[in-house]
């Protein structure tokens, strides 16, 4: 049985973890392949939204038993290594060029819930619970602690890491961690709507551009963003998605991207 499903179907790519036994949990062969996964959907000019899912009842409830006890073998360059295999599929997912989706149908849990955290937009069930609880076995959130301060702010990381708590997702949409909250028979239907209206209304360049911009903005002083800005605003002019559109906004024209 694949460890991971994909599908590309109208423009919109599909990754849905298939490990639904051992509750999604990552290992080093699922989490290689669920890099390989975006990268292909990151690099395909058919794709403009990717979507990621899970079967099963937990969307993912982070490092699985096996991979943990090999974990106390380890020697620190292996450590080292395998963490680094992790930094490059959030980052992967993070800087992805697409609209990236997490259609959340369980909990999310430690390296799980970092999945979530690192994509643009999450949809959740009311009934998932979202949390880092690596401080309850002794270990850190290192790798996820480096975005989710990014996305929710000292105080909230502090709260969400140090504690180790599950949180609802009722509060994880008040906290900012997450978006949308459609009960289970329409969350599907609904990330299915919102990506296919996003394709037809904006323009794949300038989303590119866009996430370019916030992802640079937050790690530049105020002055160097604002050069990047300029820069950014230049090259996106001389884009032929912007020309089609200033030209389709004067003759008043709808313009299906």
């Amino acid at each position: 049985m694949a460890l991971i499903d994909y599908e590309l179907k109208n423009r919109v790519s599909f990754i849905t973890l298939n490990r639904p036994e051992k509750r999604n949990a990552l290992n080093p062969e699922l989490v290689k392949l669920l890099t390989a996964c975006f990268l292909k959907a990151n690099t395909d000019e058919n794709v403009k939204v990717i979507v990621l899912s899970a079967n099963g009842e937990v969307f993912s409830a982070g490092a699985d038993l096996a991979y943990l006890q090999q974990l106390q073998s380890n020697s620190y360059e292996e450590n080292v290594s395998d963490s680094g295999s992790l930094k490059e599929l959030f980052y992967t997912i993070y800087t992805s060029p697409k609209l990236v989706i997490a259609q959340v149908e369980g909990h999310a849990i430690a390296g799980g819930c970092g999945l979530a955290s690192v994509c643009d937009l999450v949809f959740s069930i009311p009934e998932a619970k979202f949390g880092y609880t690596e401080v309850k076995i002794g270990f850190i959130p290192a790798l996820v602690a480096c975005f989710l301060v990014r996305k929710l702010g000292e105080a909230r990381t502090k709260e969400l890491l140090l504690s180790g708590d599950l949180i609802s997702a009722e509060k994880a949409a008040e906290y900012g961690l997450i978006n949308f909250i459609f009960e289970a028979d329409k969350i599907r239907g609904e990330v299915i709507h919102y990506a296919q209206r996003f394709i037809s209304s904006v323009s794949a360049q300038s989303v590119t551009l866009t996430k370019e911009l916030l992802n640079m903005a937050q790690n530049l002083s105020l002055e160097e963003s604002l050069e990047n800005a300029v820069h950014l605003n230049a090259k996106a002019r001389s884009s032929d998605d912007c020309k089609r559109g200033i030209s389709a906004f004067l003759n008043k024209e709808k313009l299906e991207w």
